[in-house]
């Protein structure tokens, strides 16, 4: 079969008042068969698909690589990055201004120091310190040198001993004749937490304390005490802290019937192991959740991470309104809708995240992700001007004019933010590319949770973010990292209330280890039984008992 260029018949000239010129290359003109026409548009229009298919492929491609990118670089910045979210990436720093190289960390040269720390709870011992006597006579005559006071110097010491306690119980005959009375007498046992266990209340306080404040596994506790001289095994530690739990329970309900009475509260959740089969479960994951108000924190583990776990905790509120501040986890919005006393605020931190981890995966939305957090932080600055002049006895309209002004300007500063959000949702977005689209996301979300984002408007008591709630779960979660969780199920019931009752003390600046002697003394004294909870209880005591108990135990 010939090609059709060999059919070609090129007219390049044209004769124009008798003479013969060049045409141009636009004029000129190629001479083929219908048949070949045809078969050359066919192909061109074949030819101009695959182009058009190749070039949406290649940029469905590039979309792909910027996103694998995206989520390369967030990775690595997970794995080995800074745990601060002020540096989102590594490539510009400044942004738009040159900032001052960084200061050195600690003490700054030239600086005025904070001077002795302070230890006004510390005991004191004297020991004395003295000349040998041949060194306190003259070397020339002999003559003893007369004293001329002390020069006082301090070493700070911590010593610890292990040591055995030889309780002997003096023992009487009679000795009369008198009837109806007992002829032998014994002093009485010494009171212990647990009855007829070999280990006093020192043991399982640095048990409990160790793990469920200072978040060790309790193996190192076991190989501190055998350098001491006192080895115990790990099943007596374990046998005797389940004995242990029932003393504990009712500090731990007591904490929940008060919380009950609140009316704001700080949620967040976990993961937890937990290393018994559970009948209908599959795997060892289950969740830490904790609530925090004001005067109480408290914990439960579960087996689920559903809205159940928050509703049943919440259903029994003895207020006809509450606040919850939370992130936006759909369990929060599930529990709002199940339970219609409930209001949600979520966490403004949690939407900066967004924008910072946008930055961090897609450098070319760093000015506009920068923009958006640049207005958050606004946010909290006018926020907290605010705060400084509300009164909690007034409502919004009776305060001070200093709180209305800043209060007008937050107002405003949150209009521009809805402005700013509404005109980039009201584009156009039929062909979005990847980063059109991950603004898109960020900012629908935004819009959807802006009624609860709002809450803190309305009420100046109740914060921007929930911080509260996360700074009370981070010492379980080190637990969790250092113990791996709980190996049955009764242990991480136990342990959910060993980090209510510490985590409440914390709050109300209690001293854990000076309450904690307390309160199992008592109970050793109750023959190993729950003893009155009134004088144990923080929102119970008087002031002088909450300073007493502030203050660390003296043992001298």
């Amino acid at each position: 079969m010939k090609s059709a260029s060999q059919n070609i018949s090129p007219l390049y000239t044209q004769e124009t008042d008798g003479q013969v010129i060049d045409l141009p290359q636009s004029h000129r003109k190629i001479l083929v068969s219908e048949q070949e026409y045809f078969n050359l548009k066919w192909e061109v229009g074949y030819w101009k698909s695959l182009h058009k298919r190749a070039k949406e492929r290649e940029e469905q491609l590039k979309q792909e690589v910027l996103e694998k990118e995206g989520k390369i670089r967030d990775l690595t910045k997970r794995l080995f990055g800074k745990s601060s979210e002020k540096n989102t990436s590594g490539k510009n720093e400044s942004r738009s201004k040159p900032s001052k190289p960084p200061r050195p960390r600690g003490q700054q040269l030239g600086s005025k120091g904070h001077g002795n720390t302070p230890r006004p709870n510390i005991r004191e011992k004297y020991e004395v310190i003295d000349l040998p006597a041949e060194k306190r006579l003259c070397p020339i005559c002999g003559k003893a040198y007369a004293p001329n006071g002390a020069e006082d110097s301090a070493i700070f010491e911590v010593e610890v001993a292990a040591h055995k306690r030889i309780l002997k119980r003096k023992c009487y005959k009679q000795n009369c004749s008198c009837e109806g009375v007992p002829r032998f007498i014994t002093a009485p046992p010494a009171p212990k937490v647990i009855p007829r266990g070999p280990y006093g209340i020192s043991i399982w306080e640095g048990v409990l304390l160790n793990k469920f404040v200072y978040s060790q596994p309790t193996s190192r506790l076991l190989n501190y005490y055998k350098e001491l001289g006192l080895p115990i095994s790990q099943g007596t530690i374990t046998g005797g802290l389940q004995k242990l739990m029932p003393l504990f329970r009712p500090v731990y309900d007591a904490l929940y019937n008060h919380q009950m009475t609140e009316e704001m509260f700080h949620n967040d959740e976990s993961g937890w192991k937990v290393f018994e089969a559970l009948e209908g479960k599959v795997g060892n994951r289950w969740w830490l959740w904790v609530s925090r108000s004001v005067s109480v924190v408290f914990f439960q583990i579960a087996p689920g991470r559903g809205a159940d776990v928050p509703v049943a905790h919440l259903k029994n509120i003895q207020r006809d309104k509450i606040i919850v501040v939370c992130d936006r986890y759909c369990a929060y919005k599930s529990l709002a809708k199940q339970l219609d006393f409930i209001i949600l605020a979520f966490c403004w931190a949690h939407v900066r995240r967004d924008f910072l981890d946008a930055a961090c995966k897609y450098p070319k939305l760093e000015e506009w992700a920068f923009m958006w957090t640049d207005m958050i932080g606004k946010l909290y600055h006018i926020n907290n001007k605010r705060c400084q002049g509300y009164d909690k006895k007034l409502p919004i309209q009776w305060q001070s004019e200093d709180f209305k002004k800043y209060h007008d300007k937050l107002i405003d500063k949150m209009n521009d933010m809805v402005q700013k959000r509404d005109e980039f949702l009201d584009q156009d977005f039929s062909d979005l590319d990847l980063l059109q689209t991950v603004k898109q996301k960020i900012l629908i979300s935004l819009k959807t949770h802006w009624e609860g984002l709002s809450v803190f408007l309305k009420f100046p008591k109740v914060p921007m973010d929930n911080n509260s709630g996360e700074r009370s779960i981070r010492n379980p979660v080190t637990g969790r990292k250092n113990y791996y969780g709980s190996g049955s199920i009764w242990s991480s019931e136990l342990a959910a209330m060993m980090f209510s009752i510490f985590q409440t003390m914390a709050l109300w600046n209690l001293n854990c280890n000076h309450w904690l002697r307390l309160y199992l003394t008592e109970c050793a004294n109750n023959n190993g039984k729950a003893p009155d909870l009134s004088p144990f209880l923080p929102w119970k005591m008087d002031e002088d008992r909450l300073h007493k108990l502030s203050k660390p135990l003296d043992t001298s």
